[in-house]
C-alpha cells in the first residue's frame, strides 16, 4: 500500500502530543489542507484544541509542538502560523505518494467510511404520477441520485426511494381527464374543465382505451354533466365542477372507474421509471402511498397523536396541533367527512421509514415544499421522535429550487398543468444525459438554475461537462500513443515528478478525499463538480506546457503514471456524478 501522508503527520502530531501534554493524549487531531498554497499541504489547529486546558497561548503550545515533531524525511518544514495554527509543508517525495496510492486503490480511490455503515433513505422526486417529468423534476432527479452516490462512497447503505401519490384527488383529476378525452372520441364532447391534465398524454391514453376496449366506457356526456354542478368563472366553482365530473365518472362507470383510474396511474408510472432509468436514476423502492391506508399506517399515525394528545376536535375534523412545533398554524388531518388529508399520509409515511430501521431519512423536496418542513418535524416529534434538526437527528430535508431553461438570451416558457411544459425527455434528447446531470449539478441545491442550452451542447472550453470528459479522453489519447499496459506505471519511481504544475496536480489528487468527505458531510454534491473542473484544468494546463511522451525512460513513466492516477480521478468524480468517462471524443 502505498504510503499515505496524512496518516503520517497525525502520528507525528501524536508524538509531539505525548510530549507536550500527556495528560491529553486522547485529544483528537485534525488536519485540514488550507485554501492558499502558501499556507502549506495540511494545517492543525491542536494547540488552539488544548489552549484552554493547558492555560496557554495557543502559539506558545503550537511552538513546543513543532520542536517536539519527531524529524521526517517526508516533511519539508513545520511552521507556526496565525493565532497558533501549525502548517506543513510536505517533501516532494511524500506529495507525489499520491500516484502510487490512487493506482493502487482504483475505483476505491476516495471512498471514506464517514457513514459507518448506518442504514440511510434517500427520498427524492416523488413527483404525482399525473403527467411526463419536466426539467425541474430533472434537478431533483441528478441530485437526488448524485447525493445517494456520495453517501454510499462515504460509508452509508443508502437505500433510494421514490414515494408514489397514488390516492388522493390528483389522481381522479388524471381519471377524469382521461375518461373525458376518451368520451371526445365517440362525440360525446364536454366542455373539458381548465382544471383538469391538458396535455397530449391524456389524448394519448384515451386512445389506449379506446384501442383496448372500444366503447365500453362510453356515457352520454348530457348524463354526465347533469350529474354535474354548472360551470362558473369563479376558482372555488371551477374546483366544485371538476369534483362533480369526478363523481359523476365513479357513479355511471363503476368498476370501469377502477380500471380508468389505474390504467392512467400504471401508463404514467411505468413512463416516469423509464424516463428516470434512460436517465441513469434508480430507485431501490417505490413506495405506494395507498399502501398506507391499505395496512392500516394512517390510521396507526393518527391514533397515536391522538393518545398523545396532539390532536383535537373541531367543527368535525381532526387537527394537529403543529403550532406548539413551530409551525405557522395547525393543520387538517382528518376532514369532517372521514376523508384523511395528504398531511395525514405523510406523517404515516416518515412513521413508516423510521419503523423500516433507517438510522438517517433525507427528503428532498421542491423549493415550493418549505411550509412542510415545521409540520413534519413536529408530527415526528409528536408521534415520540427527534423532529430536531443537526447530523445526529434522524431526518434531513433538503429543497432544491427551480430550473429555468434559456436558449441563448430567450428564456424558455414553462407552465404546470396546462401541459406545455418542457420535459425531461426533450431536455435529455437535445443536450444529452452527461450534459443534464453535470448542469444540475453547477449550483448548490437552494440556489436557482439557469441553464443554458446551447453552452451544454457547445463542444468548447466553456461547457464545463465537455471541458472535463475531453480532459479524460485526452489523457486516453496518450496512454494509447504509449502503447503500453497502464497496470505497469503502479511500480514507477516518483523522482522525476518535481515540476511545479506536477506538484500541483499532485495535490489535487491528494484533495480528493476530503473532497468527497466534505461533499457528502455538507449534503454538497456539486463540490464534486467544481472540483473535476479544477482537476481538468490542471491537466490540460500541464498538457499544453509538458511533452509527456519524453524519450527518458523514467520521466516518461512517471509521467504516465501521474495522468493514469489522474484519469482514475477523473472517473471516479464522473461516476460520482452518473456522467460517462469516454475515451475519445
Amino acid at each position: 500500500m502505498a504510503f499515505d501522508p496524512k496518516s503520517h503527520l497525525l502520528e507525528l502530531l501524536a508524538t509531539a502530543l505525548a510530549s507536550v501534554a500527556p495528560e491529553h493524549n486522547a485529544t483528537s487531531i485534525f488536519l485540514e489542507r488550507p485554501k492558499q498554497a502558501g499556507h502549506g499541504d495540511f494545517a492543525s489547529n491542536l494547540a488552539m484544541q488544548l489552549a484552554r486546558a493547558l492555560k496557554l497561548n495557543p502559539r506558545d503550545i503550537a511552538q513546543r509542538l513543532v520542536r517536539e515533531l519527531p524529524v521526517s524525511p517526508w516533511v519539508d518544514k513545520a511552521e507556526v502560523a496565525g493565532a497558533g495554527f501549525i502548517n506543513f509543508h510536505l517533501a516532494a517525495s511524500a506529495r507525489t505518494q499520491v500516484v502510487k496510492q490512487v493506482l493502487d486503490l482504483g475505483a476505491e480511490y476516495g471512498r471514506c467510511n464517514l457513514g459507518g455503515g448506518r442504514k440511510l433513505q434517500v427520498e427524492f422526486v416523488s413527483a404525482n404520477p399525473t403527467g411526463p417529468l419536466h426539467v425541474g423534476h430533472g434537478r431533483g432527479a441528478a441530485y437526488g441520485a448524485t447525493l445517494a452516490r456520495l453517501l454510499a462512497c462515504a460509508g452509508y447503505q443508502v437505500t433510494n426511494e421514490y414515494y408514489v401519490n397514488d390516492a388522493g384527488r390528483q389522481m381522479d383529476i388524471l381519471a377524469v381527464s382521461t375518461w373525458l378525452r376518451y368520451l371526445e372520441l365517440f362525440n360525446e364532447v364536454a366542455p373539458f374543465p381548465g382544471n383538469a391534465y391538458q396535455g397530449d398524454y391524456v389524448k394519448d391514453m384515451a386512445r389506449q382505451i379506446r384501442e383496448l376496449h372500444g366503447d365500453r366506457y362510453r356515457h352520454a356526456a348530457a348524463v354526465v354533466l347533469a350529474k354535474t354542478p354548472a360551470l362558473a368563472e369563479d376558482e372555488a366553482n371551477r374546483e366544485e365542477h371538476l369534483d362533480g365530473l369526478i363523481a359523476a365518472g365513479k357513479e355511471l362507470l363503476g368498476e370501469g372507474w377502477d380500471y380508468i383510474h389505474r390504467h392512467a396511474l400504471n401508463e404514467q408510472l411505468n413512463d416516469c421509471r423509464a424516463d428516470l432509468e434512460e436517465f441513469g436514476v434508480h430507485f431501490d423502492v417505490w413506495f405506494s402511498e395507498r399502501s398506507l391506508f391499505d395496512t392500516g399506517m394512517v390510521d396507526k399515525a393518527v391514533a397515536l397523536l391522538e393518545k398523545n394528545g396532539h390532536l383535537y376536535v373541531q367543527d368535525g375534523a381532526k387537527w394537529f396541533r403543529s403550532t406548539t412545533f413551530g409551525d405557522e398554524k395547525d393543520r387538517v388531518v382528518q376532514r369532517d367527512n372521514g376523508l384523511y388529508t395528504y398531511f395525514a399520509s405523510d406523517i404515516a409515511y416518515h412513521l413508516n421509514k423510521l419503523e423500516r430501521g433507517f438510522d438517517k431519512i433525507v427528503d428532498i423536496w421542491g423549493a415550493d415544499h418549505h411550509g412542510y418542513i415545521p409540520r413534519v418535524r413536529g408530527a415526528l416529534q409528536a408521534l415520540g421522535h427527534d423532529g430536531g434538526e443537526g447530523a445526529d437527528k434522524p431526518l434531513d430535508v433538503l429543497l432544491v429550487q427551480f430550473v429555468s431553461l434559456w436558449r441563448g438570451s430567450e428564456k424558455v416558457s414553462m407552465s404546470t398543468r396546462g401541459g406545455q411544459y418542457v420535459t425531461l425527455r426533450d431536455l435529455r434528447s437535445e443536450v444529452g444525459n452527461d450534459a443534464c446531470r453535470f448542469f444540475y449539478l453547477l449550483r448548490k441545491a437552494e440556489q436557482a438554475l439557469d441553464f443554458d442550452l446551447e453552452l451544454a451542447k457547445s463542444q468548447s472550453n466553456d461547457n464545463p461537462v465537455y471541458y472535463v470528459q475531453y480532459a479524460h479522453a485526452r489523457v486516453c489519447s496518450v496512454l494509447t500513443q504509449w502503447g503500453g499496459d497502464p497496470k505497469t506505471l503502479a511500480s514507477f519511481d516518483p523522482a522525476p515528478l518535481v515540476g511545479e504544475r506536477e506538484m500541483a496536480l499532485c495535490a489535487r489528487l491528494a484533495a480528493f478525499p476530503d473532497t468527497l468527505a466534505d461533499a457528502a458531510r455538507d449534503y454538497a454534491p456539486h463540490a464534486i463538480a467544481f472540483y473535476l473542473k479544477d482537476l481538468a484544468g490542471d491537466f490540460h494546463s500541464y498538457y499544453n506546457a509538458e511533452r509527456i511522451l519524453v524519450d527518458d525512460a523514467g520521466q516518461r513513466n512517471a509521467r504516465l503514471a501521474l495522468i493514469a492516477a489522474l484519469r482514475q480521478v477523473l472517473r471516479n468524480g464522473l461516476e460520482i456524478l452518473g456522467v460517462s468517462a469516454p475515451e475519445s471524443m
